[in-house]
């Protein structure tokens, strides 16, 4: 097999803080364009949001074959300080449960992106259609990214029968978890407006603060719903308040607050909107929401037997199908396909020292190799 290892450090060494562009692409697309894809790149977006690159690879099998979508992102988080070595020079480490490996993307996730790649090296073109849709862009507000790509595809006519996105979702070991589905999320900016004044004459005042803080303790008391089947409740949290306010002796003009909701399929963005709009108007104040993504599900059926079928096989687990965690962008990718989330053990992800086990790069090589074979062999 393609050393998933070299590859691995190749990607990690291109620095790419989200919103990527640049090098790391060139770095993907050399990967790629042996193998035979046919590669895109494309740039979305202006400041402060962009400017991001995003690529589209595909290569085509026989006439009439079925199309499997690998997707992801190379954009990365921050490194911060602290590392004990640089995030960007990706270095090999000895360990006593075996060689790991150290640097900004390892797990999350340059490091599953070399394990597509390796696996279609393997993967005779005559199997079918396969595609890589990666984007520069999930780390930060997601605007320009997998969104700009679906646009693309449905422009050119490309669409998977099936996707999975290379999350790191193992918990423990390698293949314990996978991700049928994710809740949706939506932030709430609140806003109570009042009339400034000084404090030893509140009848010329209206000071906002009271109101606020009852309009907040309204929606903390709010009890959503108690989970479904497949998803854990939904629950809202308080995120931020702020008025402002240097002066001891004055009553402020303005309060604000953020909430942040973590919503299941028993909700949409818009119907969660609407309830928090109506108890900020209840209270005097105002609601601006933005929805970052709907929640989605694909049910346990062919796909995820898929996947546990290649992950059993490789490493004697039985994954477990999960819908807990943050976003990702297979929030978009759904509207496309049947989409669920693999990948890398978890645990490293967004901290200092990120660092992801060379044996579980092979093994998560074999395994994507194995699903895609699968995925287009039905």
């Amino acid at each position: 097999m393609t050393h998933v290892l070299e590859l691995a450090k190749r990607l990690m060494a291109a620095p790419s803080v989200t919103p990527a562009t640049g090098a790391v692409f060139d770095a993907m697309e050399a990967m790629l364009a042996p193998l035979g894809f046919e590669v895109t790149r494309f740039v979305s977006g202006e400041a402060p949001d962009g400017p991001v690159e995003n690529l589209f690879a595909i290569r085509r099998g026989p006439e009439g074959s079925r199309h499997f979508a690998f997707a992801g992102h190379l954009d990365v988080v921050p490194p911060g300080g602290g590392w004990t070595s640089e995030a960007f020079e990706p270095e090999i480490r000895p360990s006593p449960g075996g060689d790991l490996l150290y640097g900004r993307g390892a797990v999350d996730m340059k490091g599953a992106i070399a394990c597509m790649v390796a696996a279609v090296a393997e993967l005779p073109a005559e199997a079918g259609t396969v595609s890589f849709i990666i984007t520069g862009d999930e780390e930060g507000p997601a605007i320009h990214g997998t969104r700009a790509l679906i646009a693309f595809m449905h422009e050119q006519g490309h669409r998977p029968d099936l996707c999975l996105v290379g999350e790191p979702t193992s918990v423990n070991r390698l293949g314990d978890m996978m991700k049928i589905g994710r809740r949706g999320s939506v932030n709430i900016w609140l806003e109570v407006e009042g009339t400034q004044g000084h404090v030893a004459y509140p009848h010329l005042a209206d000071n906002p603060i009271p109101r606020l803080v009852a309009m907040l303790a309204e929606l903390d008391a709010l009890a959503l719903d108690e989970g479904t089947h497949w998803f854990q409740p939904s629950n809202l949290e308080i995120t931020d308040i702020e008025v402002g306010n240097v002066a001891h002796n004055v009553i402020p003009a303005k309060a604000t607050a953020r909430i942040s909701i973590r919503f299941n399929d028993t909700h949409s963005g818009a119907s969660l909107s609407e309830t928090v709009a109506a108890i900020a108007g209840k209270h005097g104040g105002t609601a601006l929401p933005i929805v970052s993504g709907e929640p989605f599900l694909t049910p346990p059926g062919e796909f995820s037997a898929i996947i546990a079928a290649a992950v059993k096989a490789e490493t004697g687990v039985e994954p477990e199908a999960s819908t807990t965690g943050g976003t990702s962008d297979a929030r978009f990718l759904r509207e496309v396909c049947p989409v669920i989330e693999f990948g890398l053990v978890n645990a490293t992800m967004h901290k200092r020292d990120e660092a992801v086990a060379v044996a579980d790069l092979s093994a998560l090589s074999r395994i994507y190799m194995a699903i895609a074979a699968a995925a287009l062999g039905r």
